[in-house]
């Protein structure tokens, strides 16, 4: 399904953002995501934004950290609990590690920092509504793994399965975008550091790790490497 081809379910999309400079990046996103056809509800106010969440049903929330009424973590803590299916997409000066890995460790799906351009802006979101019509079911099973997208949980051969957060999130990506490679920069960008040193073993060392659990799990691997492509997991899990 293509937002290009009129479908009737847009992506609502909440912008908050704070100051005269902030209100006018807020009211630009706001435009930009309007004219690629999505329906847009824009607010500067942490508390505001919360009570917005209370009153109208929405599929994406853009949030900003730095606002005024309630603090965007705090607002994230509170929407991650009480709307687990929204999607969250940080946008932030705070480009320090530790906050990147704080909003993703409360729940957030992705994190882009100040300054960005729109068209990667719109590539996040893209890809996150994506992701929300693939798990509107909170389901997804493929090679033997049930990972309930609701809940945060997974199971091997219908068997809980114990995963590190990063673990887990990168199976998630992998269920998510089945069929298709998923390269090394790709899991650093949307699922572990933004930043991260691309020539660094980080990715290759939860992957491994995350293979070890299902094969002992499956007794076979259910995710298949290729030199330059990436990653890729497979419906049929191998010796």
């Amino acid at each position: 399904m293509g937002l290009r081809q009129g479908v009737i379910e847009l992506l609502h999309a909440l912008a908050g953002r704070v100051g005269k400079g902030e209100k006018l990046l807020c009211d630009g996103i706001a435009e930009d995501l309007e004219l690629e056809k999505y329906t847009v509800e824009q607010c500067y106010d942490g508390a505001k934004a919360y009570d917005l969440l209370l009153n109208e049903a929405f599929d994406l929330l853009i949030l900003d950290l730095n606002l005024p009424g309630m603090d965007g973590l705090d607002l994230l803590r509170v929407a991650r609990a009480e709307w687990p299916q929204l999607r969250v997409l940080i946008l932030s000066a705070r480009a320090g590690l530790s906050d990147r890995i704080t909003g993703l460790d409360l729940g957030a799906d992705d994190y882009l920092t100040k300054p960005f351009a729109l068209e990667e802006l719109e590539a996040r979101v893209r890809s996150l509504l994506r992701r929300e019509f693939v798990s509107r079911d909170t389901a997804l099973t493929t090679a033997g793994l049930t990972l309930d997208t609701r809940s945060r949980s997974i199971s091997a051969g219908g068997e809980p399965l114990e995963l590190t957060p990063r673990e887990f999130a990168i199976l998630e990506h992998l269920m998510l975008h089945q069929n298709r490679w998923v390269s090394q920069e790709e899991l650093m960008e949307h699922v572990l550091e933004s930043n991260a040193n691309p020539f660094s073993n980080v990715v290759r060392m939860h992957i491994s790790s995350l293979r070890k659990k299902l094969r002992e799990a499956l007794s076979g691997d259910p995710i298949q490497t290729k030199v330059g492509q990436g990653y890729r997991l497979m419906e049929d899990s191998e010796p």
